[in-house]
C-alpha cells in the first residue's frame, strides 16, 4: 500500500507547488480585481445595449480578459526577474527563487496574453481583442522598462491599469462611448493613491531593485503625500459621474461622495504627519492608505451595479 500512496503524495504536493507558482507568476490577485473590474464595465454595457449581462459573453469576456492580464503579469515578472530578486517581498516569487524558468515562464506568457486576445477577438468582438493586447502592449513596453528610469512610470502605468473597465463595456457594446471614458477615469485616478501608498511602504525594497518610484528618488515624501492628496480630491467628483450621466442613482451618488472622503482622510493623515518616511508610524499611515484603496474600489462598483438605474 505504501509504494502507491507515496508518489500519489508526491504528485499532490508537486501539483500543489506548481499552482501556487503559477498563481504567483500571474498575480492572481491582481488579475482577479481586474477581472472583477472588467465585470462592472461588462455589466454597463450590456445594459447600455438592453442585452442580459448574465451570459456567455460575460463568461468569454471575464476569461479573455483574465488571460491577458495572467499572461502580462507572468511576461512582467521575466522581463523584471533580475529586480526582483533583489526585493525581499519579490525574491520568493518563482523566477528569481529558482522553482520556474525563465523559459517557461515565458512561454505561458505568451501563450496566455496572445492566446486571450485571440480568444477574446473571436468569442466577443475584434474591437476588444485589439485594445486588450494594446493594453498588454504598452504595460510591458513602456510602463515596466521606465520603472527603472524615471517616477513617470506610476502616470504612464495609470493607463492601461484604467482599462479592464473600457474592455468589459467593449466586449458588451462592441464599441467606445462616454460611459466608458468614465469608467476608465475612475480607475485612472484610483491608481495614483493606491500605487504611491504601496511605494511609500516597499520605498527601500524598491530602492534595491533600482526601481525608480517617486518615494524612491524624493526622500522627504513630500512630493508623494501631495500627489496622494491631489488624486484623492480629484477621485470625489469623478466619482460621482456615474450618477449625473445617468449610470447610477442617488444611493450611488451618497455612496460615493462617502467612500471618497473615507480615503481622502486617510491620505490627510498620511500627508500632515511629521515624521521621516523610513519610520514605522509613517508606514503604517502608508498601509492604511493602502487598506482603504483595496477596500474602496470593490465597494465603489458594487453600489454603482446595485444602484444602476433601470
Amino acid at each position: 500500500m505504501s509504494t502507491t500512496t507515496l508518489p500519489l503524495s508526491g504528485l499532490s504536493t508537486r501539483t500543489v507547488s506548481l499552482f501556487r507558482d503559477y498563481a504567483e507568476l500571474t498575480k492572481l490577485r491582481v488579475t482577479t480585481l481586474i477581472v472583477m473590474t472588467a465585470w462592472c464595465g461588462y455589466f454597463f454595457g450590456a445594459h447600455k445595449a438592453g442585452v442580459p449581462w448574465f451570459s456567455s459573453g460575460l463568461f468569454h469576456a471575464l476569461l479573455g480578459i483574465g488571460l491577458v492580464s495572467s499572461g502580462t503579469a507572468a511576461l512582467n515578472e521575466v522581463m523584471e526577474h533580475d529586480v526582483d530578486a533583489n526585493m525581499r517581498r519579490t525574491a520568493r516569487r518563482p523566477i528569481p527563487a529558482g522553482r520556474m524558468s525563465l523559459l517557461h515562464a515565458g512561454l505561458a506568457g505568451v501563450l496566455a496574453a496572445v492566446g486571450g486576445s485571440i480568444y477574446l477577438a473571436v468569442f466577443t468582438n475584434p474591437l476588444t481583442g485589439l485594445l486588450t493586447f494594446l493594453t498588454s502592449v504598452v504595460y510591458l513596453a513602456a510602463y515596466t522598462p521606465l520603472k527603472r528610469i524615471s517616477p513617470i512610470c506610476t502616470f504612464v502605468g495609470a493607463f492601461p491599469g484604467a482599462m479592464p473597465g473600457v474592455l468589459g463595456w467593449t466586449a458588451a457594446r462592441g464599441q467606445l462611448e462616454w460611459g466608458t471614458l468614465v469608467l476608465f477615469a475612475i480607475l485612472f485616478v484610483w491608481q495614483f493613491p493606491h500605487f504611491f501608498s504601496i511605494a511609500w511602504l516597499y520605498r527601500e525594497d524598491y530602492a534595491r531593485g533600482g526601481v525608480r518610484m517617486l518615494p524612491v528618488v524624493e526622500e522627504d515624501g513630500r512630493s508623494t503625500a501631495r500627489r496622494i492628496l491631489i488624486y484623492s480630491v480629484a477621485l470625489i467628483p469623478i466619482s460621482v459621474l456615474p450618477s449625473l450621466m445617468g449610470m447610477a442613482g442617488r444611493i450611488y451618488f451618497v455612496g460615493a461622495v462617502a467612500l471618497g472622503f473615507a480615503l481622502l482622510y486617510f491620505g490627510i493623515r498620511l500627508a500632515f504627519q511629521k515624521m521621516p518616511v523610513a519610520s514605522a508610524p509613517s508606514k503604517m499611515r502608508a498601509r492604511h492608505v493602502l487598506q482603504a484603496t483595496v477596500i474602496y474600489l470593490p465597494i465603489l462598483f458594487a453600489l454603482m451595479m446595485g444602484n444602476s438605474l433601470r
